[in-house]
């Protein structure tokens, strides 16, 4: 029976059940059929090849082609490369690539773990060097299953502990939009998180609500909701909080695209922004500069993000010294948290 990427058997675990080298189980396997008896007995060679048999072994061709020659080729996966954010970033990516003679292409994961999956075998099918993940989840065990293959890998946009990664420091972000309410005496404050599965979404969120409650402020666990980052998600969730009651002075969405959706709901129920709410995204995206009400938000350094992670995986390739890295955040304030 075939098993799911990650859990499958490895060449070293072949050798274990079979009681040979690995050495022996790579050239078994890689040799062809008429020349396997030169690597060992016939009774060997049916063991090991019938024990890939039952246990689904597959071939990494990421590990052969570190074997033998390089491909020049990163694939990146990033839930939808529609999103402004994750496009820029792709940019970054496909810069430093361009300057280094590396091919990068890249797929579209929906943030579905199963799609995920697949298209990451795709990209190994097709002997890519290293990929990049846009998408990690904090839900799911995929990278950590990944890793245990030796893949080469660097995370961008969101991070997972454990994993090398390059992406804005999210958690400082959010404690600026916090010092920026406690200085505007707005600090009834609504947080339109994201997605919940997302580290981008948890960083923001607990970098403000750890400084205000420094403050001696607490953020009740109703004013947080998770319902995504587009403009369909913010208006969705600023509605559940209308819906439920809640008064606000204060609405922080962790992605521009939420803010201007927020936006919306807030002046069909008769808000103005900001003299009753005022309004803060996240990532100073273009948009958010020349809405109707210019939004205050967090400049994250998209650009820079995806050209570190391409150099941060080619050096990790090269078997030097590499580290994460969280990248400096810079608050941008606009009309809609003025005054």
């Amino acid at each position: 029976m075939t098993q799911r990427l990650g859990r499958a058997i490895t060449q070293r675990g072949l050798a274990k059940l079979a009681g040979v080298s690995i050495a022996t189980v790579s050239r078994v396997l890689s040799a062809p059929e008429h020349q396997r008896g030169r690597w060992a007995s016939p009774e060997t060679v049916s063991r090991i090849l019938e024990l890939a048999n039952e246990l689904g072994y597959k071939r990494n061709p990421h590990a052969a082609s570190l074997r033998t020659s390089r491909s020049d080729l990163v694939g990146v996966l990033v839930p939808r490369l529609q999103d402004f954010v994750l496009a820029t970033i792709y940019e970054g990516i496909e810069e430093a690539g361009m300057e280094l003679g590396i091919n990068t292409y890249v797929m579209n994961s929906h943030d579905d773990v199963e799609l995920q999956r697949l298209r990451t075998q795709t990209m190994l099918d097709r002997r890519v060097d290293g990929l990049i993940f846009g998408d990690a989840r904090l839900d799911a065990p995929f990278l950590d299953e990944l890793r245990e293959q030796g893949v080469s890998y660097v995370l961008t946009s969101r991070r997972k502990e454990g994993h090398l990664s390059i992406t804005c420091d999210d958690y400082a972000g959010g404690r600026m939009v916090a010092e920026h309410l406690i200085e505007q005496g707005r600090t009834d404050v609504v947080i339109l998180g994201g997605l919940q599965f997302a580290s981008t979404a948890q960083d923001r969120t607990h970098g403000l609500i750890d400084r205000l409650r420094e403050a001696g402020i607490e953020v009740p666990p109703e004013h947080i909701v998770y319902r995504g980052f587009d403009t369909a998600a913010g208006r969705r969730a600023m509605a559940e909080i209308l819906e439920a009651g809640i008064s606000t002075d204060a609405v922080f969405a962790a992605n521009d695209f939420a803010a201007i959706g927020a936006l919306g709901v807030l002046q069909d129920h008769g808000y103005s922004v900001p003299r009753d709410v005022v309004l803060i995204g996240y990532n100073d995206t273009p948009l958010a500069e020349s809405v109707g009400i210019p939004l205050t938000t967090i400049r994250s350094p998209m650009h820079l993000m995806g050209r570190e992670s391409l150099l941060t995986l080619c050096r990790l390739m090269a078997g030097e010294p590499v580290e994460s890295q969280r990248l400096a955040p810079e608050l941008i304030v606009r009309a809609s948290s003025r005054g």
